[in-house]
């Protein structure tokens, strides 16, 4: 007798009809109720064919919302995600790198040389002249 173990114990979903957990199932019941709705409400004025096609498209959104998964979240957590980063957020990113080594050697150039350096520098300038 085996004994499935999922690898990762978050993965692990309890099943309760057909192997579907709550979540699907109750999406299911949604989506069913809704195609049956939508048939016997547009069956008579749009005909058979164009109400299945009909049916199809209205209950595929509760079906999506029960059945996908993508990077471990929900179809709505997805679509929270989704608007987030598509609408909310700012779409150009601007990287301006710092380039230390200009940035020392800058700092060296403006800086004011100090009287002492100064004074030291034109001693040795007069001592190479007298030589």
């Amino acid at each position: 007798m085996e004994v499935k173990i999922n690898r990762e114990i978050r993965d692990y979903q309890e099943n309760i009809f057909f192997g579907m957990n709550l979540r699907q199932l109750i999406f299911s019941i949604i989506a069913v109720g809704v195609a049956v709705g939508i048939y016997f409400g547009l069956r008579e004025p749009l005909g058979s064919e164009t109400v299945s096609w009909l049916c199809i498209l209205g209950a595929f959104p509760f079906a999506a919302l029960g059945f996908i998964k993508y990077n471990g979240m929900n179809a709505e957590q997805f679509v929270i995600a989704y608007i987030k980063s598509e609408f909310l957020t700012p779409r150009t990113l601007t990287f301006q790198s710092e380039n230390l080594y200009h940035a020392l050697m800058q700092a060296k150039a403006n800086e004011k040389p100090d009287r002492k350096r100064q004074k030291n520098n034109m001693d040795k300038t007069e001592e190479n002249e007298n030589a």
